[in-house]
């Protein structure tokens, strides 16, 4: 989700060339600490995928004959058919509504604008656990249809939510605003000169839009598909609770389920395979431009389509039932189930979670807006391949699934533990358990892994907008580096801080795979109390945390809904 809100900085800022550093810092590497620091985050940062990609040779053909007999076909087609199915939904939703939006006047046109993005407040688990609820057997919906009709079990036929259709439902209409930001953002930016010539030669508004409009916007749409498959991809509730085989729910058996480590990692590897492709296919969206661009012309005063009333009041439908399919009623669902006693009764531990919930997301912001701050800080000091490289390595953590990162750092942590925990047995006399595994930091540094691109980026935002003569004055007065971080720089990105540290928060709140295998026995946050209570068939008494996790999700949309704007 923040990722946005970088990749719309990055639309704002397209074609400007933003860089801190000055051309004689740019045209020579000193390695200094900041340098060195940035390659330390760098090599912290790459450890799962290095463990996954060494550990991939061990046990041979074997154990790939093995999966390849028994679950590994299932696991491929399963995933890319959630892949396919899900992307689908949500670029037709979100390039539908962001061209209604761009380009037609209807009423409520402006307040759909901004509510189109609210889906992404809630996790795609949550909303897994809502339409289940509503739309099963026992649930609401069918329970209507059988006391209007009169209708018995066999009398009707109804879809299964907990399929594959549903899995890619649910993560379709709640993912989305990913394509919708990125296309409608790439048709505001569009000249209108292309559009009016092709109808001025004759051309239908609907072929003008196939033919000119849709074309210009391919780069940011297969942005924000990029994104969408991506998540998709990392997706373990949804398929965990609708028992969907995929890669996510793969690792997750064979590793605590099973205990059979060669086979996770295997898996593992597979899905790295899967990464990489996704991470190649979104950094290739980014080589395009718009054909159409020429300096952001202005549009005319009016609507580029007009449409009837007939017209207007299809597409007020059109771009209000994606908010109310994907926020209105699992919002509305929750509210009207957190109000039961028996929710009420359970909100009572509440605190508990919350609070681990809490010193867990606010030491993953410290540390990811530490670590984005030496990353930026280390770019506009020297932005050479050294530097770039690290970064880019450094923030590649966004793109790895939860259950990918979670096996990949058990791996080598496991074999460094029970030296460390043999050495300190040996020669302090410790007498406990493994030192690491099984504790909080493994989770945290998970955590920062996954999360320190949103900081990054928030960071490196705001750095742009400082003038290199600042740096420049500062450091002809003698100040040092680290001074001119603390006085300068530091309460100038105080913003940008802020609002890294509290995306990385909720980010760290919301995440579900990852905190499920590496968390301690003793911990549970407010995601894993929704998914344990919901996987139990007790969602009333989950409706509570599944509502502050939704509330939390709030802030990003909030800020993408600026963006937007913007």
């Amino acid at each position: 989700m923040s990722l946005v809100v970088s990749r719309l900085r990055q639309l704002d800022a397209f074609g400007a060339s933003a860089s801190l550093a000055s051309p004689r810092l740019a045209s020579r590497w000193v390695p200094d600490g900041w340098t060195v620091g940035a390659i330390v985050i760098a090599a912290l940062a790459i450890v799962p995928i290095l463990a996954i990609v060494l550990s991939a040779p061990s046990g041979g053909f074997e154990a790939l004959s093995h999966l390849a007999q028994t679950v590994l076909g299932r696991y491929v087609a399963n995933t890319l058919a959630l892949m396919a199915l899900a992307g689908a939904l949500a670029t037709v939703i979100g390039v539908g509504c962001a061209w209604l939006v761009s380009a037609a006047e209807f009423p409520g046109r402006r307040m759909l604008g901004v509510a189109l993005v609210l889906p992404l407040a809630v996790p795609a688990y949550v909303g897994a656990y809502i339409y289940a609820d509503l739309l099963d057997f026992s649930g609401p919906v069918q329970g209507l249809i059988r006391a209007a009709t009169g209708w018995g079990v066999n009398d009707y036929w109804f879809p299964q939510v907990r399929s594959l259709p549903g899995g890619a439902f649910v993560l379709g209409i709640v993912l989305y605003p990913y394509v919708y930001l990125l296309a409608r953002a790439a048709f505001a930016a569009q000249s209108t000169r292309q559009f009016y010539a092709a109808r001025s030669l004759g051309a239908t508004p609907a072929r003008a839009f196939w033919q000119v409009a849709l074309p210009a916007a391919r780069p940011a749409i297969a942005g924000g598909l990029a994104l969408v498959l991506m998540e998709t991809l990392a997706d373990f509730g949804v398929a965990q609770y609708f028992a969907i085989p995929t890669f996510s729910t793969g690792i997750f058996r064979s590793w605590l389920a099973m205990g059979d480590k060669q086979a996770a990692l295997k898996l593992a590897a597979i899905m790295l395979l899967f990464v990489i492709a996704l991470i190649a296919f979104e950094a290739a969206t980014r080589q395009g431009r718009s054909d159409s661009r020429d300096g952001l012309a202005e549009r005319e005063s009016g609507p580029l389509i007009d449409l009837t009333p007939t017209g207007k009041l299809l597409a007020l439908v059109a771009c209000a039932l994606p908010v109310v399919l994907g926020f209105a009623i699992p919002a509305m669902h929750l509210g009207a189930l957190s109000i039961d006693e028996s929710a009420l009764r359970a909100a009572r531990d509440l605190w508990t979670y919350a609070r681990s919930s809490l010193w867990l997301g606010l030491a993953t912001a410290t540390i990811c807006v530490i670590a984005g701050l030496v990353l930026a800080f280390a770019k506009a000091r020297s932005d050479n391949r050294v530097v770039k490289g690290a970064i880019r390595l450094s923030t590649l953590g966004y793109a790895l699934p939860g259950a990918l990162l979670a096996v990949g750092l058990l791996a080598p942590l496991g074999v460094i533990d029970i030296s460390v925990t043999r050495a300190a047995r040996d020669g302090l006399g410790y007498s406990g358990g493994l030192l690491l595994t099984g504790t909080s930091l493994v989770l945290i540094y998970a955590l920062s892994v996954r999360f320190l691109t949103v900081a990054y980026n928030s960071v490196d935002g705001g750095m742009t907008k400082i003038p290199p003569s600042f740096d420049a004055a500062a450091r002809s007065l003698g100040a040092g580096p680290g001074k001119v971080l603390a006085r300068i720089y530091a309460p100038l990105l105080r913003p940008s801080l802020l609002a890294a540290a509290a995306l990385v928060f909720i980010d760290t709140v919301r995440e579900l795979p990852a905190t499920l295998i590496l968390r301690p026995f003793n911990l549970e946050t407010l995601a894993t109390r929704t998914y344990r209570l919901a996987s139990d068939e007790r969602l009333v008494e989950a409706s509570i945390p599944a509502l502050i996790l939704l509330a939390a999700g709030l802030l990003p949309v909030l800020l993408l809904a600026r963006a937007s704007r913007r």
